[in-house]
């Protein structure tokens, strides 16, 4: 099997409580670790690597955003999954090129930009356009950004998530959906949901799997987590 093919099954037939499990390297070394630590996949979040190389999140140039995931891609032998925001204004086909020119096997993408929703029909129409163009070959992950754009109605996710399964998404990422709201979102999406989880608090992986969640990321919270530690060494060193 392919490594997207290897991707793709993680994916299949989860158990309740039972999700995919996807740590969120920023860099070489930190892949390494998670791939060390046995975790059988990976998803770069896009915040995460922003602060890896000095930006601040939404600010990365197209290039090194690519060339980073590169680098991740390169130092571990297990599938990964790369964030890539909204696309950087690409046209499908050179986006998909430029994916696997890493040597990633999916990929996360939002249907927001500046910080207000696309038309969901538009999006979804492109998103087919990268669906076409990558074949089989990549794993898409379709954003869907109306709770952290403040739009609290379930029904408005599950009718986005509806547009963009049709349009050939593998799984859609109700970002910042809150937890109570996961069996709702579960009875009305067709195929996997990705659902964020909190490093220090909230629902476990487990007990979000068990409200709906087909897989966990935690987009930015294992490298602030990461930071934190190194600042606390940081003022030991001086101390």
């Amino acid at each position: 099997m392919s490594k997207a093919e290897v991707f793709r099954a993680l994916h299949l037939h989860r158990q309740p409580g039972d999700p995919l499990v996807l740590p969120g390297p920023w860099d070489a070394a930190s892949a390494r670790v998670f791939e060390e630590a046995g975790f059988p996949a990976l998803a770069t979040p896009s915040a995460g690597v922003a602060a890896g190389l000095g930006y601040e999140d939404g600010q990365v140039p197209a290039g090194e955003m690519f060339a980073a995931v590169s680098r991740i891609v390169r130092a571990v032998d297990v599938p990964v999954s790369a964030d890539v925001e909204g696309g950087y204004g690409l046209a499908p086909k050179e986006l998909v090129e430029r994916l696997l020119e890493t040597g990633a096997v999916g990929c996360n993408l939002e249907d927001s930009a500046c910080g207000v929703l696309k038309d969901p029909r538009a999006h979804a129409d492109w998103l087919a356009e990268v669906r076409e163009a990558a074949g089989d070959r990549l794993f898409l992950n379709a954003r869907v950004d109306t709770f952290v754009r403040g739009v609290t109605d379930p029904g408005r996710a599950i009718e986005r998530a509806a547009l963009y399964v049709a349009a050939g998404a593998d799984c859609v990422y109700p970002i910042d959906a809150p937890p109570g709201v996961l069996p709702l979102l579960r009875a009305g999406i067709q195929g996997p949901i990705n659902v964020g989880a909190a490093v220090d608090e909230g629902p476990s992986p487990a007990e979000l799997g068990a409200r709906g969640a087909t897989r966990i990321t935690f987009g930015p919270g294992l490298q602030r987590r990461a930071a934190r530690a190194l600042r606390e060494i940081a003022a030991g060193l001086l101390a």
